[in-house]
């Protein structure tokens, strides 16, 4: 008995090293040259994945952080990108990549994410992991949720479906509002969105994420929606990235 129970403990603190090294981050890194374009951003990038025996080319999740993950350490936003992975390895059925970059606190701009540098980052992405093109999907939260607006009413093309999380939608801060709000719904009616947002938040008001949608729906996006809790914050985020509708709804989109 005594010997069984000491193969069942060592059994188990081998599963659970490995569940710890499969969730384990990798930093991979931006050439110099990429870098120099791509001034905005950390060099460095988060990448989580999860193994599969499969060689086919899977899904990506490209996460943005919100404001308190400003900075050039980028083990900094280790806790924000890894409860998506997390979420994510709730559901067997997606094996895919999580993504996250960070903005540079020495070279950040307004707003933080810029997506013509994010764009440099998605070439190199593509260039770097077998990732299915057709399934790239979008998701930040707070300054990552504005991120997620910018970004995919700039180059809807690239995504499957984004799912801005508590986001604003002006690069003037929590509460600003885009001149060009107009012209991403325009571009954003053409790809599924699914925004969520806490009723109670002082940070970024509901009202920014339902005008984004409304918008959207206004420049006929069919395919456009938004989820409020009605009793939560700016933390709302801990109901949708520790939820199973987030990953459920994301990873039955797929562009055409």
């Amino acid at each position: 008995m005594i010997r069984q129970l000491h193969l069942l403990a060592t059994f188990l603190l081998l599963a659970w090293v490995n569940s710890a090294a499969s969730q384990a981050p990798k930093v991979q890194k931006l050439s110099d040259e990429l870098s120099k374009k791509a001034r905005t951003l950390n060099p460095e990038y988060l990448v989580f994945q999860q193994s599969t025996k499969s060689d086919r080319p899977i899904p990506m999740v490209i996460y943005l952080h919100g404001a308190g993950g400003v900075g050039d350490n980028i083990l900094k936003i280790k806790g924000q990108a890894g409860q998506v992975f997390r979420g994510i390895g709730q559901h067997k059925k997606h094996p895919c990549i999580v993504v996250a970059p960070q903005v540079s606190r020495e070279n950040r701009q307004k707003g933080g994410w810029v997506p013509a540098h994010l764009n440099i980052l998605l070439s190199h992405l593509k260039a770097t992991f077998r990732i299915d093109e057709k399934r790239i999907y979008l998701t930040g939260n707070s300054m990552g949720g504005y991120g997620s607006w910018t970004w995919g009413g700039h180059n809807p093309e690239h995504f499957a479906a984004i799912a801005p999380v508590s986001g604003g939608i002006g690069p003037g801060g929590p509460k600003d509002v885009s001149p060009d709000i107009d012209k991403w719904a325009k571009n954003l009616a053409k790809i599924p969105v699914y925004a969520f947002a806490g009723g109670n938040d002082r940070v970024v008001p509901a009202e920014r994420s339902q005008r984004m949608i409304s918008a959207i729906q206004k420049a006929g996006g069919k395919k456009a929606k938004i989820k409020i809790y009605p009793n939560e914050g700016h933390a709302a985020g801990r109901n949708v990235f520790g939820g199973q509708e987030l990953y459920e709804w994301m990873f039955a989109q797929k562009r055409p």
